[in-house]
């Protein structure tokens, strides 16, 4: 394939190929050929006539070409940029040689089966990619906008921030934005493999892809066409089988030395016995090393593999698990720690009040006040403070906000300097504070104003329904299970205890995860943290993966993690760990069967008990059993 003049790696070949689809119209020459091969063999082994040497040599000159041209296209243009170590120059000699001996027939039969090989590899490709593809078209293609009061339809990158788009029953939603509407269900299974309808009330957010169910919707456009949520998880999904694993880039250099070595043994096989061997006879040994070409071929190797990779890719995508590349389903096998940050990961991260305790200032006052210092995060315990105001903040002057990461918020509201936030915040400020809010077990929120303690909320979290369930499934797989999280022991440790956590580590800092992990990784062990994208970015980096949960809520993890899951669900983690092994078990599988039987023939071949006739079989026979074990990855469940 070209790329700016350059060739890139042999399995590339592939996607030039896939220009042409397959299908009965579309390889009308590849039938022709066919069809001539089937009568010259039927007429000289069935019927017993052989056509005159002139008259078989064009027929036969003629399916070859009809069958070949790309090969021989393709063999020449390497060649030109000096790649001649390459399967189409290979099968260009071995046939071209055969032509030359007399072999018509078995020349033409290389070409035509070879070529039927790419066009059964095609067909696979094109089904492993299906998934991933339907992910690709979920974009709609036109929205309807409302302008001066009228409904017009429009391409949604024409439309702007704040307009209004209307959503019929059946349609996606075609940008993210705010729903107007009193409420909504919504069909999100392209976004997060959840069949389950999710209802929507006014004022919450609705993501580009999902599917409106049952009323006309309107929708306050919060993201453009190019920025939402559902492009960049596109842009996600496609950079991801450019990626390439190293079990994919160890095959393009094996290739790129396995192929010279074949060549030049099959010169060596031609050449040698002529100094060792009385009856030495040319053609004979010509004839052979014709065959080991053809054997030697890697089209198994360099086209099951990223096959593979693209089957693992689409299974996840399935399943609402998106890797960012076939590299890191080869990462997710070799994992055997995962570290875990707490609010919305194993807790729902839907808080609620529970109570408000004062300090000479009244209670609806310190929630106003604080409120309208916590609107300037986007922290969910900040949003459940917020969301509990009963008053509205807006009118609330709030100046000079200040996001002390690991503590809390500082900041003047309506004239006073405001604290809100953890223990330690007030700690660091030297405020003091009644000591038995230490022992409180619900996460906390601990509020100063002009440097006195005014008062806390307590507010609690729920576990996820499968979080108890996906820490038994890693046990299972013999991994270990870490929970790191800012918030207090008491909280960490119930929560810990609650799910079946091996070990908690709460009052932690974004340091003081990134000191955790690195000592980890130098106990040598295989990491993955599972965090929130944002906040976390520093120990996702650091990880040997980084896994974000919710990504579709968070721009920033979709550009940190190398893992998104959408739905939220912990029990994923186990899921995308299994499909990284069953993608690299099927994987190693074809590698091995490639190689046995390439080897085996190779050695037939060399010692003229192979023909070329089985050699060709041989070597598209493994490619179609690799591409049926790698098509395999599509049905498999997890």
């Amino acid at each position: 394939m070209e790329n700016n003049g350059k060739h890139t790696d042999l399995h590339d070949h592939n996607i030039e190929f896939q220009s042409e689809k397959p299908g009965w119209i579309t390889h009308w020459d590849l039938l022709l050929a066919l069809f001539i091969l089937i009568v010259l063999l039927v007429l000289e082994y069935a019927f017993k006539i052989r056509l005159p040497e002139l008259a078989s040599l064009i027929i036969n000159a003629a399916a070859y070409l009809l069958a070949g041209r790309k090969v021989l296209d393709l063999a020449f243009r390497k060649s030109k940029r000096g790649d001649i170590f390459n399967e189409f120059v290979l099968m260009s000699v071995a046939t071209i040689g055969a032509f030359i001996i007399g072999e018509y027939e078995e020349g033409v039969a290389v070409m035509v089966f070879y070529q039927i090989g790419e066009w059964f590899q095609d067909a696979a490709v094109s089904n492993a990619k299906r998934s991933i593809k339907a992910l690709l078209d979920i974009r709609p293609d036109e929205v309807t906008v409302i302008r001066n009061n009228a409904p017009l339809i429009a391409d949604p990158s024409i439309v702007e921030l704040n307009e209004t788009i209307q959503v019929k029953p059946g349609e996606k939603v075609a940008l993210d934005g705010e729903l107007l509407s009193e409420n909504a269900s919504f069909n999100t299974a392209a976004l997060t493999g959840e069949s389950k309808p999710d209802t929507k009330y006014k004022g919450e957010t609705v993501l580009a892809g999902m599917i409106n169910l049952n009323t006309v919707a309107e929708v306050k456009v919060k993201s453009l066409f190019k920025d939402s949520k559902l492009s960049k998880i596109l842009e996600m999904v496609q950079d991801a089988t450019a990626r390439k694993s190293q079990t994919q880039l160890f095959i393009s250099r094996f290739a790129k030395v396995y192929t010279p070595i074949v060549f030049f043994l099959a010169i060596a096989v031609c050449l040698v016995p002529y100094f060792f061997i009385a009856d030495y006879v040319f053609q004979t040994w010509f004839y052979r090393a014709l065959v080991f070409m053809v054997i030697s071929c890697p089209c198994a190797l360099v086209v099951s593999i990223p096959l593979g990779y693209f089957g693992g890719i689409g299974l996840a995508s399935k399943n609402g698990v998106l890797f960012k590349g076939g590299n890191f389903l080869d990462v997710m096998t070799k994992i055997n720690t995962v570290v875990m940050d707490k609010t919305g990961t194993l807790t729902k991260g839907v808080f609620k009040v529970q109570k408000v305790i004062t300090n000479n200032i009244d209670e609806k006052e310190l929630v106003h006040l604080t409120a309208a210092l916590e609107k300037n995060s986007t922290h969910p315990i900040a949003k459940t403070i917020a969301d509990y105001a009963e008053s509205n903040t807006n009118e609330v002057k709030v100046e000079a906000v200040e996001e002390i990461a690991g503590h809390g918020l500082k900041g003047m509201v309506d004239g006073k300097e405001m604290l809100a936030g953890n223990v330690k915040l007030l700690k660091k400020f030297n405020i003091s504070y009644p000591e038995e809010i230490e022992n409180i077990v619900d996460t906390i929120v601990v509020i100063a104003i002009n440097n006195q303690y005014a008062g806390y909320i307590t507010i609690a979290d729920e576990i996820k329904e499968d979080a108890v369930q996906a820490i038994q499934d890693m046990h299972k797989l013999n991994i270990k299970t870490v929970m790191l999280s800012g918030d207090k022991q008491s909280v960490v440790d119930e929560v810990a205890k609650a799910v079946g956590i091996d070990e908690a580590f709460g009052d932690l800092l974004p340091e003081g995860k990134v000191e955790k992990v690195q000592q980890l990784k130098n106990e040598g062990k295989h990491i993955a943290f599972v965090g929130d994208g944002v906040n976390d970015a520093p120990v996702l980096a650091l990880a040997d993966a980084g896994i974000a949960m919710g990504g579709l809520g968070s721009d920033a993890t979709i550009e940190t993690a190398d893992v998104v899951i959408q739905n939220d669900q912990p029990s994923k983690i186990v899921s995308a760990i299994k499909i990284g092994k069953i993608t690299r078990s099927i994987v190693w599988q074809n590698i091995t069967m490639a190689m046995t039987v390439k080897v085996f023939v190779l050695i037939l071949g060399a010692g003229g008990i192979a023909t070329l006739w089985e050699a060709v079989i041989a070597d598209v026979g493994v490619a179609l059993l690799a591409i049926m074990n790698a098509v395999r990855i599509q049905r498999m469940k997890v």
